[in-house]
């Protein structure tokens, strides 16, 4: 029987390698950084070790997160080549890298395009209220910087994933304005494949006091995106931080329809661990959705890699099943 599209919600099976948690931003609400000069940096050999334990698993996507060295630090050109050389190494060993370590400039992006099929950052939220609290000691999350990425983005042809964090001290109002700048960008160069809705999840490192976002407001949060966003953009919600079952379901109903990367542990948000796939299944099918896997570049994409690039994607579509190719 043939499966109806429009009850397919999908995921990424994904591992996340952090090249170093170092931070020059001092995020109030951060669950994963550490200081400049107090976290190692992961060494290609031992990424290497990783990546070889992990080619006998199902899994397409490396997410290379990190934190941020300052642009202007002496040690920036040397991280970057970190990052560079940690998706070439996974590109070279089978799988799809997907890079999102802050802001980065024009040149540097262009490159990484090179050994990515997409990439990501989180807008956030664009008002500026938020330089005067949680972003107070963040100098990397000026709006203008942020949005200048995604810009950016759209003008190399990079397949990207943004989204919004929840719950950090913006208004209602401050949604749909963030949500309106990426619709104006997507109508432009039409580069987004995901727009995130991740509600403010209180860890253990955090220094800033609020609740967490209400998982009983998502649901109307996904709608009102639903319809400021083009058809063409999917909404991802992490399911480790919508803990009720009904909710989730709740969150999907309304417009939800990419789960995100699932792996071992998220590292964001350690805290929260991933609901894994027979979990997802069990909440999922009994309410008649079908959950498939993705890779981290989406079909329609496809053109804007490299022959390269293009030959990794191809092998993993043949992969998967043809109902899992979306």
């Amino acid at each position: 029987m043939p499966i109806n599209n429009s009850r397919l919600v999908t995921y990424s099976p994904a591992y996340t390698i952090v090249p170093t948690y170092e931070c020059f931003n001092r995020c109030s609400y951060c669950n994963f950084r550490s200081e400049p000069g107090k976290s190692p940096w992961m060494s290609v050999s031992d990424a290497e070790s990783i990546l070889k334990l992990l080619q006998s698993e199902n899994i397409c996507e490396i997410l290379i997160l990190s934190g941020e060295v300052h642009p202007h630090s002496p040690r920036r050109e040397a991280w970057f080549k970190r990052i560079y050389d940690l998706c070439e190494l996974a590109l070279s060993m089978g799988f799809l890298p997907h890079t999102n370590v802050g802001p980065l400039s024009f040149e540097e992006m262009q490159k990484l395009k090179r050994v990515n099929v997409s990439m990501g950052l989180m807008l956030e939220q664009l008002t500026p209220t938020l330089l005067n609290s949680v972003h107070r000691h963040a100098p990397s999350k000026l709006p203008e910087i942020r949005l200048q990425q995604l810009q950016w983005a759209g003008e190399l042809q990079i397949p990207f994933t943004t989204g919004l964090l929840l719950g950090i001290g913006e208004t209602v109002n401050d949604w749909w304005e963030t949500l309106e700048a990426i619709s104006n960008l997507q109508q432009r160069y039409h580069h987004i494949q995901e727009v995130i809705l991740q509600p403010h999840s209180p860890g253990h490192q955090q220094t800033f006091d609020a609740p967490p976002f209400d998982p009983h407001q998502l649901p109307e949060v996904i709608a009102k995106a639903r319809q400021i966003l083009p058809s063409d953009i999917t909404i991802q919600i992490p399911p480790n931080l919508v803990k009720d079952d009904r909710w989730l379901l709740a969150c999907i109903e309304a417009g939800a329809r990419d789960l995100g990367g699932i792996g071992p542990k998220d590292e964001v948000n350690p805290d929260y661990p991933h609901v894994q796939e027979q979990a997802l299944r069990e909440i999922l099918q009994p309410a008649g959705w079908e959950l498939v896997a993705r890779l981290p570049v989406y079909p329609q994409f496809d053109g804007w890699l490299s022959g390269k690039l293009q030959t990794a994607v191809k092998r993993w579509r043949k992969t998967l099943t043809p109902v899992s190719l979306l």
